[in-house]
C-alpha cells in the first residue's frame, strides 16, 4: 500500500476539530505523512492544545512536518517589542494568551516558543511545494522572500521556477467550491477558514491527500 500524504492548513486553535479530522476522518496511520501549513494558534479557543496534539502525535511515532505561519511569526516577534505585540493582539493573539493562562507572549513556556521558532518556512516535495502563504515569483529565488512565504496572497504561480511542481498553501480563507476548483490548477489553496463558522462556504478544517487529490472537511466543533 502506498503511504498516504496529507496536508492540513490553518488550524487557529481548533484542537477538537483537528483531532477529529486526523483520528476519525482520515484515520491517520504511522505509515502516513502529515504536512501542516502553519497558523496553529490565535483566534480559536485551544491554541495550546493544538501544539500539544502535534507534539504528542510526533512523540507517539507519527510522521508530521509542520511549517511556520504568519501567526507563529507574530507570536515570536511579540516577545521583542510592543509594536509587534499590538499587531499580534489585533490578529487574535489574545486567544492564545488565554489558552496558556498568561498575559504576555514571553510568559508562554519556552518549550512551546522553541517549537515554533524551529519551524521551517517551506518544504519541497517531488510533486508540490508546501508553504503557508505564497511565493514571490518576481525574484530569481522566490524562496529568499520570507515575508512572502508568511504573508503573500498569491493569484498565480511560475511553473518553471517551481520545477513543474504545484504550489500548495493556506493563509487565505476560501470557500469549499474555491478550494475544490483550485485542485485543477497549479495553485492549490486549502484554507477553509475553520474559525469563520458563520461565513457561507467556510467554517471547516480541510485536508488534502496528495497522492489521490482526495479532499475532505471537518466542520468546526470547537465553538
Amino acid at each position: 500500500m502506498t503511504p498516504r500524504r496529507f496536508v492540513i492548513p490553518d488550524i487557529h486553535g481548533c484542537a477538537l476539530t483537528l483531532q477529529r479530522l486526523v483520528e476519525e476522518v482520515i484515520h491517520f496511520r504511522k505509515t502516513d505523512t502529515l504536512y501542516l501549513l502553519g497558523d496553529y494558534i490565535d483566534r480559536g479557543p485551544r491554541s495550546r492544545e493544538v501544539l500539544e496534539l502535534i507534539r504528542s502525535w510526533r512523540d507517539d511515532g507519527f510522521t508530521i512536518h509542520p511549517l511556520r505561519g504568519n501567526h507563529e511569526e507574530m507570536l515570536l516577534n511579540a516577545c521583542h517589542d510592543r509594536a509587534s505585540f499590538r499587531l499580534w493582539m489585533l490578529n487574535g493573539g489574545g486567544a492564545t494568551l488565554a489558552s496558556f493562562g498568561v498575559e504576555d507572549a514571553c510568559e508562554i513556556p519556552l518549550t512551546y516558543r522553541t517549537m515554533l521558532a524551529d519551524l521551517p518556512l517551506y518544504l519541497k516535495l517531488d510533486d508540490v511545494v508546501l508553504v503557508h502563504a505564497g511565493l514571490n515569483f518576481d525574484l530569481d529565488d522566490p524562496f529568499s522572500d520570507r515575508e512572502a512565504m508568511l504573508w503573500l496572497r498569491p493569484t498565480s504561480v511560475d511553473n518553471v521556477q517551481l520545477g513543474g511542481r504545484k504550489l500548495v498553501c493556506g493563509h487565505t480563507p476560501q470557500t469549499r467550491k474555491a478550494i475544490e476548483a483550485s485542485l485543477a490548477t497549479g495553485l492549490i489553496t486549502l484554507d477553509n477558514g475553520c474559525v469563520y463558522a458563520g461565513m457561507p462556504g467556510m467554517g471547516s478544517l480541510s485536508v488534502l491527500e496528495l497522492n489521490t487529490h482526495n479532499l475532505m472537511f471537518q466542520e468546526n466543533i470547537d465553538h
